[in-house]
């Protein structure tokens, strides 16, 4: 039996997928040869996550492949109107990324609290000046977006003493529907956006929401960069409209040395690496390969995305 080809649109460092030597023909391709070898893929592993290639590439002509798997959380980057309405799967990297990413905003949320940024300058400057910080325990946070990784952010706060109320696109146990954020936005000391990027959730933090929220709240956000309308946000910390921000996630990757963004006082930027630790490429191949073997033997894959929602749903 000929062993199904496996196209691999490819970043550097490449995915180690030693185990599939024998079980694959493996095909490496750059964004410019993708829709050239789309045809005779019979599976295509996304491991470039940050190219538009395969959504520009996929309305061509010829056969596509049964299956595609990105080693990234979000999919808006892959889907065009005819993946989704093919008969293609569409998997992601559900389980890698969760519990960095909740260390991460909570690194964030306690650095907030405590003015570390604050501390780092002064330290620099040789000045010693006395202040108060936030104590975490008690205070009030909502997490936009009930997937994965808004769950573990909300289980890794809670554990720092925080009450934390989660908001999905319906009301569930433990997940309050998206309209009631508005009332939740009012008393929260933190708002955390972990959504998923959908025609309903894009540009959602905007001037209205920034307007919600106590001037004391501080916004993080490490779902997608476009969620947020980055003038608005701008505005709202720089007028004090909120306290302070902190973003992982951009509109445009990476972002510009001219964005005002960098100079925005109380704003914290970092280079879309919340999920990212020491090892991550690694575990990233090796979910694929176990996916892989699942796949190649006719087994029901596990992290399928739903096409038309734009994410994994949760079935609890």
């Amino acid at each position: 039996m000929t062993a199904p080809t496996l196209l691999v649109l490819e970043a550097d460092p490449p995915p180690r997928l030693g185990r599939l030597t024998g079980k694959a023909r493996i095909r490496s391709v750059d964004e410019a040869g993708l829709a050239a070898e789309l045809p005779r893929a019979d599976a295509l592993l996304v491991w470039d996550f940050t190219s538009d290639a395969v959504r520009n590439a996929w309305p061509g002509e010829g056969p596509r492949p049964g299956w595609v798997h990105t080693a990234s959380a979000g999919v808006d980057r892959l889907l065009c109107p005819e993946l989704i309405a093919s008969d293609t799967v569409v998997t992601n990297a559900r389980g890698i990324f969760e519990a960095p990413i909740a260390e991460y905003v909570a690194g964030l949320v306690l650095a907030m609290a405590k003015d570390l940024p604050g501390t780092l300058e002064l330290q620099r400057q040789r000045r010693w000046r006395h202040r108060e910080g936030l104590q975490v325990a008690g205070s009030r946070a909502v997490v936009i977006g009930a997937g994965p990784i808004g769950r573990a952010v909300a289980g890794t706060l809670r554990a720092l003493g925080v009450t934390v109320a989660v908001t999905g696109r319906t009301a569930r146990p433990g997940v309050h529907a998206a309209d009631q954020l508005d009332r939740l936005l009012i008393r929260a000391d933190w708002v955390i956006s972990a959504a998923p990027l959908t025609d309903a959730t894009r540009g959602m933090f905007d001037a209205r929401l920034f307007g919600l929220m106590q001037p004391s709240a501080r916004f993080i956000n490490v779902g997608r960069g476009q969620l947020v309308v980055e003038d608005d946000l701008v505005a709202a910390v720089s007028k004090r409209w909120i306290a302070g921000a902190a973003l992982d996630v951009f509109a445009h990757e990476p972002l510009d040395t001219g964005s005002r963004l960098w100079d925005v006082p109380g704003l914290i930027i970092s280079p879309h690496m919340s999920g990212d630790t020491v090892g991550w490429r690694d575990r990233l191949g090796e979910q694929f390969v176990d996916l892989y073997e699942l796949w190649a033997a006719g087994k029901p894959l596990p992290n399928v995305v739903d096409k038309k929602r734009g994410y994994v749903p949760m079935h609890d």
